[in-house]
């Protein structure tokens, strides 16, 4: 009898009655390929597959916010100026996007989707690194290669290969850019005002082959001056007066583009909306690794905002979720257009 007991203890212990998640939490199941294939409805079954999955389909559902949100969805309130009370205006103004990046994105593939974000106007505010300005333009002289990480980096220097994780980007390519940066560095600002009126801040200028340059030309024709204090006044200002827009933030990567942005934001008390890309971890208290609740208590990201943070390599998942966001949308106003023109 007491064995019973025992066991009827051990049994209700194990198999301890569940709350019921019926219509409270999104079931778990796949993608079903007996449907057929449809890339679009692969893509939003991510958000019910769970893991990293779930997270991909969740920055979707974010970033779509991000896009669809008007301030024509908000209250009108007594402190509106009037402008702010025009219906039309109301219904124009977007969400402001900054996107964020680190420089072996543009070193990969990744380039053409960010490069697709910025022809078509989807994006607002750019922070990068040294090395996202310069691989870019590097990019429009030279082609980066297909590698392995194995390679051994003697033989490679030996052959005057540079590795980028399996990327190999031959000195050739910076000797091409020194040829044709050199001559035009006295004329960056008309350059920087041919970028379809994006903003593009690069807050560690010299930390890079673009600092080499500027390096070399200081010897050649002296004078050259960067102001850092103007770039952080002009940084701080897209987020500050953004108002009475929301702010949204993507970024891929850590390091300085992605505290650069977070900071920018805390000047208007937090983005309203978050989508961070990473494969860094938080356990050595790195603000790459901070997830988006870290930069809530910094007053980076509003408490009442919409964020993921996407455990995954940013080449993996950000061309998907471009597909399912900017890219998508994209179309529909291409068929929207063709139909009302036919």
């Amino acid at each position: 009898m007491e064995n019973n007991n025992v066991m009827a203890s051990v049994h209700a212990t194990v198999f301890k009655e569940s709350e019921n998640l019926e219509g409270k939490n999104i079931k778990i199941e796949g993608y079903d390929f007996n449907q057929g294939l449809n890339y679009s409805n692969l893509i939003k079954s991510m958000i019910s597959t769970g893991f990293q999955a779930s997270n991909l389909g969740d920055a979707v559902e974010v970033i779509n916010q991000m896009l669809d949100w008007r301030l024509a969805d908000e209250n009108v309130t007594e402190d509106c100026s009037e402008e702010e009370k025009d219906p039309i205006f109301r219904e124009s103004t977007r969400c402001k996007v900054f996107l964020g990046f680190t420089s072996n994105l543009i070193s990969s593939g990744v380039r053409d989707t960010i490069r697709y974000l910025v022809e078509h106007h989807m994006v607002d505010v750019i922070v990068t690194t040294t090395g996202g300005i310069e691989e870019d333009l590097i990019k429009c002289l030279a082609p980066t290669y297909k590698g392995d990480f194995s390679l051994p980096g003697a033989v490679l220097r030996s052959k005057g290969l540079n590795r980028i994780g399996n990327l190999l980007v031959p000195n050739d390519n910076y000797c091409k850019f020194e040829d044709w940066v050199i001559p035009i560095l006295d004329q960056m600002l008309k350059e920087q005002r041919e970028e379809n009126n994006i903003p593009v801040f690069c807050p560690g200028l010299t930390d890079g082959s673009l600092g080499d340059m500027l390096y070399f030309h200081s010897y050649r024709n002296p004078g050259l001056i960067i102001d850092v204090v103007q770039d952080i006044r002009a940084m701080n200002g897209e987020a500050v007066r953004a108002s009475p827009r929301k702010t949204g933030m993507i970024i891929l990567g850590g390091g300085l583009p992605k505290h650069h942005i977070c900071n920018a934001n805390m000047m208007r008390n937090g983005a309203d909306y978050a989508v961070f890309i990473n494969t860094a971890q938080e356990f050595d208290g790195s603000d790459s690794g901070a997830r988006p609740d870290e930069a809530v208590s910094w007053g980076k990201i509003r408490g009442s905002a919409k964020t993921v943070k996407v455990h995954c390599d940013a080449t993996i998942a950000f061309p998907l979720l471009v597909a399912e966001t900017f890219a998508s949308r994209r179309e529909k106003e291409k068929i929207d257009v063709e139909v009302s023109e036919s």
